[in-house]
C-alpha cells in the first residue's frame, strides 16, 4: 500500500519527466534549427525515453490503484547558445532528476514502501546511464572546440542513435 505522502511525490515526480521530455523535444527542435540533425535525432531519442519514464510512473500509480494527477508543465527554454551549451544544460538537468529519484527511494524506504523501492530501482541505474552519456558527449564537444568538421563528425555520430524501448516489466 502506498502512502498519501508517496503518492503524491510519485504524482509530482511523473509531471516532472513531461517536463523532460517537452525539454528534450524542444532541445531537439533547436538542434535542427541550428541544422544539426544528429543533435536533433539525440534529443528526438531522449524525448520519447522520458515519454516511457513517465508512463512508468503513470502505470505504476495506476496499478496501486493510486489516482494520477497531471499537474501543469512550465515552459522549456527554447535556445541555447551552442551544441555544447545544450549538452551542459541537460547534465544539469539530468543531475537534478538523479536527485529527484534518490529523494524518492528516501522517501519510499522512510515509508516502509518496499514496492516502491523495488519500482524506483530501474531508475537509479537509468540515471547513472544519462548522466555518463551527457559526459562523454561533453567531453567530445569540449575537445572539438570550434572545429567544424569535428561538430560535424560528431553530429553525425549522435543521428546514429535510435530509441529502443525497455522491456515490459
Amino acid at each position: 500500500m502506498i502512502s498519501k505522502k508517496m503518492t503524491a511525490a510519485l504524482n509530482n515526480h511523473m509531471n516532472i519527466e513531461l517536463y523532460s521530455a517537452q525539454l528534450y523535444l524542444s532541445m531537439s527542435s533547436y538542434s535542427n534549427y541550428l541544422g544539426l540533425k544528429g543533435g536533433a535525432n539525440w534529443f528526438m531519442v531522449q524525448y520519447q525515453e522520458e515519454m516511457v519514464h513517465f508512463m512508468k510512473f503513470y502505470s505504476y500509480l495506476n496499478s496501486q490503484g493510486e489516482h494520477v494527477q497531471l499537474g501543469p508543465i512550465k515552459a522549456t527554454p527554447s535556445e541555447w547558445k551552442s551544441l555544447l551549451d545544450i549538452f551542459e544544460q541537460t547534465l544539469t538537468h539530468e543531475q537534478y532528476i538523479t536527485k529527484c529519484i534518490n529523494d524518492l527511494i528516501e522517501l519510499a524506504v522512510k515509508e516502509k514502501d518496499h514496492a516502491t523501492q523495488i519500482f524506483l530501482q530501474w531508475f537509479i541505474t537509468e540515471q547513472i546511464e544519462e548522466e555518463e552519456n551527457d559526459r562523454e558527449i561533453i567531453a567530445k564537444l569540449k575537445l572539438i572546440g570550434d572545429n567544424g568538421q569535428g561538430l560535424l563528425m560528431l553530429d553525425n555520430e549522435l543521428g546514429t542513435r535510435v530509441f529502443v524501448p525497455p522491456p515490459a516489466a
